[in-house]
């Protein structure tokens, strides 16, 4: 009753009306500290300096929110699957938390309308949604505590977005698949991957080229070797289902 008052109050004043009313429908609960919410809106793209001095963007929101909404969603999944070994947990877990699937979810809850952004590049805008459903997140465990953030994973994510089944039988794993369909065509397949020289940028860490037979059919950018890798033979199989398809 007391946190709806307050909320009201600090609304009635507030520029930003339909932006906070938004977040009060999405997560059932009036936020009361509204510049965290600001903020998980602001792509490093876009970020500013404050009076301080301070670099402002989502990224810190992101990196707490992402531990969050790990957290949540390996418990979710442990109770879900009393009898599972820890390997398919971990795999499940790793495909709710994909970058491509928290990037649908922006799109779903509408989330991506909000944002503030200047990336203009594939890989910087391909990771700008997903980073910013974890910079919410982490928002509303710094507005609202866990307790709340979780229902709000529950409740919003998992009973209306995601359909565990279906996740079961899900394989992300676009570098494996490449790497068979060179098997099966007796082509062969090799990545190389390199450290980003635009690594002093906002770029991301390294780059990856997946390419067949010598020739570069994908490229991707990732915080890891890993995800740079997985980019660049998403890019790859996506390219090659195309002249497949033409």
């Amino acid at each position: 009753m007391i946190r709806n008052l307050r909320y009201h109050i600090k609304l009635f004043s507030s520029p930003r009306k339909e932006f906070y009313s938004y977040i009060r429908a999405l997560t059932g609960h009036s936020p009361l500290k509204f510049k965290l919410y600001d903020i998980a809106f602001i792509h490093k793209s876009a970020s500013y300096v404050d009076k301080l001095g301070n670099t402002v963007n989502n990224e810190r929101l992101e990196y707490l929110g992402d531990a969050v909404l790990g957290t949540i969603v390996a418990e979710y999944l442990y109770n879900r699957f009393p009898f599972k070994d820890e390997g398919f947990l971990t795999q499940l877990r790793s495909r709710v938390v994909n970058r491509s699937f928290l990037t649908q979810l922006t799109f779903k809850m509408g989330l991506n309308r909000y944002v503030t952004s200047n990336a203009n590049s594939v890989s910087e805008s391909s990771h700008l949604y997903g980073d910013l459903l974890e910079a919410f997140i982490g928002a509303i465990y710094l507005d609202c505590g866990y307790a709340v953030t979780k229902q709000f994973v529950i409740k919003k994510i998992f009973n209306q977005h995601v359909d565990i089944k279906e996740m079961e039988n899900v394989d992300n794993n676009f570098k494996s698949q490449l790497i068979e369909w060179g098997q099966k065509i007796k082509q062969e397949v090799e990545f190389q991957t390199v450290n980003n020289p635009d690594s002093g940028s906002d770029k991301m860490p390294f780059v990856s080229k997946a390419c067949i037979d010598g020739k570069v059919m994908g490229s991707g950018e990732g915080y890891s070797k890993k995800e740079a890798q997985q980019n660049a033979a998403q890019q790859a199989l996506e390219r090659l289902g195309a002249e497949e398809s033409c």
